[in-house]
């Protein structure tokens, strides 16, 4: 629990926008932090990001819908590496020159933030009650040791929060992007096919959303089947339903080989434990524990015990990347 300082007449309380985007949707809402209660978000709002110029123009749609001044404190948590002074997002248009933000979004104080180390964040203050089991030991996390942070979304995000003196240090990573390697046939088909498209191909061209197509179209090139043209967006529901024979087959490649990824991740690491966030890891809530991501996990040949003790855990916190965001800033601004 975040440790603010007590006033007179009670607890202190902050209220801020906190905004998390990436290349499809940008999430707003107003946070409200206190020393005895867990983390609110109001007013909240989704957008498609294509739908905007740029931040400005959504931050004021945002505004519209408030209909009253908004807090003059914000957190932004945003999908590529936040060190320089001008964000390019890696699945998005949108540029962002930080020194400006205060300027243009009348704010007084603006953290920006990588999205995946507001998903640690998230990880941080989250229930065992949004923690669902996947594989490994149904124990709590470890409280000693590395936690990756692994979510498919429209990329692939990851983070690990690395604990010192008393003390969690959320690490932002751009392992999403580290080259994929094919363990069978099929992996070795679908390497090919997507090394066509982008010359190198990482494990975000395999284990993000937009990945379940090539799968899909992969398997039915080599089951001679004729499959139907459609997008990733109208392929899920289908795979998730279970009502297409040939998409169930995709997803459940797909879960297979966001096991071996993460596995792999854990590895280089030295991951204790691991959560698997993101949109996509939400939606596989309900499939992810029965499907065959386990064997993926732990077919580390030598390492296979090591991956066998891990506990693996999927956060299922509502807008982690607005809570995480809101978490983060109150962690610099708590006094």
């Amino acid at each position: 629990m975040l440790d603010f300082a007590p006033k007179a007449n009670g607890y202190v309380k902050m209220r801020l926008v906190v905004v998390d985007f990436g290349g499809t949707h940008i999430r707003f809402a107003i946070a409200k932090l206190s020393d005895c209660h867990p983390i609110e978000l109001e007013e909240q709002m989704v957008m498609r990001t294509a739908e905007y110029a740029d931040l400005v123009s959504a931050w004021g749609a945002f505004a519209e819908k408030v209909g009253a001044p908004l807090p003059r404190d914000a957190a932004i948590a945003v999908a590529c590496p936040t060190e320089a002074s001008t964000l390019r997002l890696t699945n998005n248009r949108w540029v962002i020159v930080k020194e400006s933000l205060p300027r243009d979004l009348g704010v007084d104080r603006v953290l920006v933030l990588n999205d995946f180390v507001a998903v640690g964040h998230a990880v941080l203050c989250a229930t065992e009650e949004h923690l669902k089991h996947i594989c490994g030991p149904d124990i709590p996390l470890q409280s000693a040791g590395i936690v990756s942070v692994v979510g498919p979304g429209t990329g692939l995000g990851v983070a690990q929060i690395i604990p010192s003196l008393g003390k969690a240090n959320v690490v932002a990573t751009e392992a999403g992007h580290i080259g994929f390697a094919p363990a069978d046939d099929l992996d070795d088909a679908i390497l090919a096919r997507l090394r066509r498209r982008y010359g190198r191909v990482s494990v975000e061209r395999v284990v993000a959303g937009p990945s379940l197509v090539d799968i899909y179209e992969v398997i039915a090139e080599q089951q001679n089947v004729q499959p139907q043209p459609m997008t990733d967006k109208a392929l899920w529901p289908l795979a998730l339903a279970g009502t297409d024979q040939l998409a169930t087959v995709a997803l459940g490649r797909f879960c297979l080989n966001l096991g071996r990824v993460t596995g792999d991740i854990a590895l280089a690491q030295g991951a204790g434990s691991v959560v698997i966030a993101g949109g996509i890891g939400l939606r596989l809530a309900n499939h992810l524990k029965d499907s065959n991501f386990s064997d993926g996990f732990i077919s580390k040949g030598r390492f296979h015990q090591r991956m066998s003790a891990l506990p693996v855990k999927l956060m299922t916190t509502p807008q982690p990347g607005l809570i995480g965001a809101a978490h983060f800033f109150g962690s610099k601004y708590n006094h």
